[in-house]
């Protein structure tokens, strides 16, 4: 069985609150519900939070929730801890609160990655650069990859570095890739990667991702062309809201 875990957290540093503001007539929260519900491989959509307020607006338009500890490090461990409480779940997904455009087809493409790669413990999706600016925004995270499709490393800085060439030719030289914030478990790893100590590669760049690679855990990595814009301050969602709705954001 597919679970996917939405973690929304009300306290955020740069955007407390953010699961619950409005998208279009109806909360990101429950955006991002909607959304993971569409996916084909899901038997089964729960959002894990630490608020009340989140608690009560799941519980009002029908989602399934569980209230968690607060002390989580991540929204990994946060899934971890829903993950526990399901013996019979196969794969756990993670997908973020904050991620309203993600697609249910990226969704599922999560799945496969994972479950054509039997030697894996985890999977998450890339898409391939193609702005200068994104290459070297530092919250842009990049990832290289091994010859198999596996995370190699990730970075916030341009990874690979392009020996002779001067950065604005990168993106001629190479290909770039985007990391996408979107994780798929095998349970037991997922249980796992939650308990094991930071890592310095993680502390230093911030990303958690790498606490895994360093504890030897392998990352299938699946190529998508869409994108999945998440929402980080008010700043995106005001981008995002100077957009036309998607077809499927009805009221």
């Amino acid at each position: 069985m597919v679970v996917a875990v939405i973690p929304a957290r009300y306290a955020s540093t740069r955007f407390p609150g953010k699961p619950l503001v409005d998208l279009w007539g109806k909360t990101m929260v429950r955006r991002v519900w909607e959304r993971v519900c569409q996916a084909a491989s899901v038997a089964r959509v729960i959002v894990a939070t630490d608020d009340e307020r989140i608690y009560e607006e799941v519980h009002r338009f029908g989602g399934e929730v569980v209230m968690t500890r607060a002390d989580h490090r991540s929204g990994t461990d946060r899934c971890a801890e829903v993950a526990s409480l399901l013996p019979r779940a196969e794969i756990v997904l993670n997908i973020q609160g904050d991620e309203p455009m993600v697609l249910p087809m990226q969704i599922d493409q999560l799945v496969q990655t994972l479950r054509e790669a039997p030697s894996c413990s985890i999977a998450t999706l890339a898409r391939r650069i193609s702005a200068l600016d994104e290459l070297f925004n530092p919250n842009a995270v990049k990832v290289v990859l091994s010859l198999t499709g596996q995370a190699l490393y990730f970075s916030r800085h341009p990874i690979p570095y392009v020996r002779g060439t001067a950065p604005e030719e990168w993106l001629r030289a190479t290909a770039f890739y985007k990391h996408l914030g979107l994780y798929a478990f095998r349970r037991s790893a997922l249980l796992q990667v939650a308990a094991l100590p930071a890592a310095p590669l993680e502390q230093a760049e911030a990303l958690e991702q790498l606490r895994w690679l360093t504890h030897g855990y392998t990352i299938a990595v699946g190529m998508t062309e869409s994108e999945s814009i998440g929402i980080d301050t008010p700043e995106d969602l005001q981008r995002l809201l100077a957009s036309p709705p998607p077809k499927d954001f009805a009221p």
